[in-house]
């Protein structure tokens, strides 16, 4: 947890000089991305808030993923992460967003998406990037790293944008 609390106080202070806001989509964190940015007293001047959709419903009405995509592809794919970070990007009117969909376990994974799968999406003004992981432990690890690794993606997208 100490980590993955420098990485939120880090990510903060990043956006928080550059006097940018930010936005989440979650989906296998089921909030916790949202939780650990929160529990820093402050914040509302730079997160706008969170969409957490474990639905395909949800992703589809709150985030405006298209449901031939979720057929098509899935919910743990590149399409969807991408189409939920500019979702809540353009729902939220953020500066930035990051969206997070995996299977944090202990079931649901499959031969093509095995437990431990996650697909990030950051989405910026005139920047999108996706990267999948793997990751390994069980449920609450999962969404540990997750958690962690969509912060530091995003910081590295903010530093590398502004430069």
């Amino acid at each position: 947890m100490i980590r993955m609390n420098q990485a939120a106080a880090e990510l903060i202070a990043e956006l928080r000089a550059k006097k940018l806001t930010v936005s989440f989509a979650e989906s296998c964190t089921g909030g916790l991305l949202s939780a650990t940015i929160s529990a820093f007293a402050g914040v509302s001047d730079l997160f706008l808030g969170s969409v957490v959709s474990y639905a395909y419903q949800a992703k589809v009405d709150l985030l405006g993923v298209s449901w031939d995509t979720l057929k098509a592809e899935g919910a743990v794919s590149q399409q969807v992460a991408e189409q939920m970070a500019r979702g809540a990007r353009e729902r939220l009117k953020s500066d930035w967003s990051v969206a997070i969909t995996g299977v944090a376990g202990p079931t649901g994974g499959s031969a093509d998406k095995p437990v431990g799968t996650v697909w990030f999406a950051v989405c910026g003004p005139k920047f999108d990037q996706t990267e999948k992981k793997h990751f390994s432990g069980d449920r609450g690890q999962v969404q540990r790293q997750s958690a962690e690794f969509a912060m530091q993606m995003l910081q590295k997208a903010v530093k590398a944008a502004s430069t």
